[in-house]
């Protein structure tokens, strides 16, 4: 497999070629537009006294500069669209060094009450959300923190095949995620969906004859007024007759303009990456669903939306005085193209909010998918059924330590064990919790991990890890620890769970603590609850002597020539040397 690395510094050096070819085609187009502009203008006025011909030159010069001003767009697109591709490969690049701290943190889906999401450094800052998210639209980052906070054991393989599957996409992914990023929305999809779902049309059904049988009109007149057949009187009453119609609508198709207005740059991208998915053909079920989820009987998505983007444009020209004055003077510009509108709302609406999820489950799968690419060393879990085992993991380690600082251990957990973890401070037990923390989301969510190997019974994660007091609630920290305590206990009564613990209690004094402690962990073991505790408290591994469930680990730290040592290996048995009395006597506290 190619190193990600030197696939984005391929990408890179094309690119920076590209954009240097691009930016001089773009300048070499806006010259000649304004070659054209100018020639023509200098024309018109040497063959002014011959109308005919003043008038040929125009349209002909009219025809070229549209020509090219339809070019240059064309090349401007492409452009930002290298553009963005570059900065993406970039940020690949400098995220592979370990610099991500400038990224999105997610921190608005951390959620205290969730089964998880606020103890394992799931959100925030340094976050596996901040280091693997390579979301474009806001609705895929909404999207991404569901599929990671879902605690969904359903799916896992059908989620791992289409992460595989896009993980190899490479060019496809970033150009997704490019026209994603492009996308500069004012108003958000819920918003769209909404307007689309209440719409009521004004215009009268019986209108939508009016707009072609009055241009039609409109043109044998102009034909006829040319070669002098009729005089001008009769061309401009029905000029003013095409005014009067227009005006009789003009206020609500205003509003009508102002709300489209905001949305059409929206549904151009959209339909660019409606058009996208449709370009390929997805060979995972999951993916297969999705495109299918977007699929019409008589056209594809994308044709659909770009058909809608092409009225809404059309529409917007009405801010322009040439169209304003004769486009709807003999034309009915705004009646045809609101009736257009009006006609594919009615058609379209309730297809627009599964195109908008379908588009954000891409988004979020290919974060997932460039996630897969970036670590070609991890494992997808091999799912297993056998009611003995839980978790069975050969070299697991934290995804977000680096190689050089990632030390791995092997864990081997069954169903119906209940791990009691010692160890003195920094040894490593709350990063222990966290590194089997964040396994099941990755697993459950369909992400390799990181291990070697891995067998996994999926599982679902409940844990209590961060509790904090709360003064606006006028709650104590003990309160807010029972609390969520008898969170964990009420939902562990459904479902299939594994509960991870870091030094419950920590709000009362040590006897009622020790006492507390042990309680619970019997409990757990009576309700067949696999679960880890990390503690201080080496009195609760004497549980072990009773209940054959519960297993000591521990974490080591050594003292040698005055200083402190950390192996952070995950070893059997229970801790025998702590650090707290060592670090305040070479910290000069006592």
């Amino acid at each position: 497999m190619q190193n990600p690395i030197v696939f984005y510094k391929e990408q890179l050096s094309k690119l920076e070629s590209q954009i240097q070819a691009d930016k001089k085609r773009l300048n070499l187009l806006s010259f000649l537009r304004l070659s054209v502009f100018i020639g023509t203008g200098v024309l018109i006025y040497f063959f002014f006294d011959l109308p005919r011909i003043a008038g040929i030159i125009a349209i002909i010069g009219i025809i070229f500069f549209v020509k090219l001003l339809k070019t240059y767009v064309v090349r401007k697109t492409n452009y930002d669209l290298n553009k963005e591709l570059k900065a993406i490969n970039e940020e690949e690049i400098t995220i592979a060094e370990g610099y991500y701290s400038n990224r999105n943190t997610g921190k608005e889906f951390i959620n205290p009450t969730h089964f998880f999401s606020s103890d394992i450094d799931l959100f925030g800052k340094g976050s596996f959300y901040q280091y693997a998210n390579r979301i474009g639209l806001k609705e895929g980052a909404a999207y991404l923190s569901e599929l990671l906070t879902s605690n969904n054991i359903e799916g896992i393989k059908e989620r791992q095949d289409a992460i595989k599957e896009l993980s190899k996409l490479l060019h496809w992914r970033q150009k997704y995620t490019a026209i994603a990023r492009m996308l500069n929305s004012r108003t958000s999809n819920k918003t769209i969906t909404t307007w689309l779902s209440e719409y009521v049309p004004f215009i009268p059904k019986y209108f939508k004859w009016l707009p072609p049988v009055f241009g039609i009109v409109s043109i044998a007149l102009c034909i006829t007024f040319f070669f002098k057949l009729i005089g001008f009187l009769p061309l401009l009453s029905w000029f003013v007759l095409g005014m009067v119609l227009t005006g009789l609508y003009v206020k609500s198709v205003t509003r009508l303009s102002a709300i489209t207005n905001r949305i059409k740059e929206t549904v151009q991208q959209y339909a660019l990456l409606l058009e996208e998915i449709e370009d390929v053909a997805f060979k995972s079920d999951l993916l297969i669903q999705e495109k299918t989820s977007i699929q019409s009987k008589k056209y594809k998505a994308s044709q659909i939306f770009k058909a809608f983007s092409k009225h809404l444009d059309a529409l917007d020209n009405r801010n322009n005085i040439f169209v304003a004055f004769f486009g709807n003077g003999f034309f009915l510009w705004d009646i045809y193209y609101t009736i257009k509108i009006e006609n594919w709302i009615a058609e379209n609406n309730g297809l627009v909010e599964q195109w908008f999820k379908t588009m954000a489950f891409f988004d979020a799968f290919n974060t997932l998918a460039t996630f897969a690419y970036n670590h070609p060393n991890f494992t997808y879990p091999s799912l297993t059924k056998d009611n003995d085992q839980k978790i069975n993991a050969k070299s697991l380690g934290h995804p977000l330590l680096s190689k050089t600082q990632r030390i791995n251990s092997d864990l081997v957990f069954k169903n119906t064990d209940f791990f009691i973890v010692t160890g003195a401070n920094m040894a490593g037990k709350s990063t222990f919790l966290r590194t089997v923390s964040i396994y099941i989301v990755m697993a459950n969510t369909g992400l390799p991990v990181c291990a070697e190997l891995s067998i996994y019974k999926p599982t679902r994660l409940i844990t209590s890890m961060r509790t904090t007091d709360s003064l606006a609630d006028n709650s104590s920290y003990f309160f807010a620890e029972l609390t969520r305590l008898q969170f964990v206990i009420e939902n562990l009564k459904e479902g299939n769970y594994l509960v991870i613990l870091d030094e419950i209690l920590k709000g009362t004094n040590s006897v009622d603590k020790a006492e507390g402690s042990i309680k619970l962990i019997e409990k757990l073991v009576a309700m067949k609850v696999p679960g880890i505790i990390a503690t201080h408290d080496l009195s609760l591994c004497e549980i072990s002597k009773n209940l054959n469930e519960v297993k000591n680990y521990f974490f080591e730290t050594e003292i040698k020539n005055d200083e402190l040592f950390f192996d952070y290996q995950l070893k059997k048995g229970i801790c025998k040397n702590m650090n707290a009395s060592f670090l305040l006597k070479k910290m000069d506290i006592t």
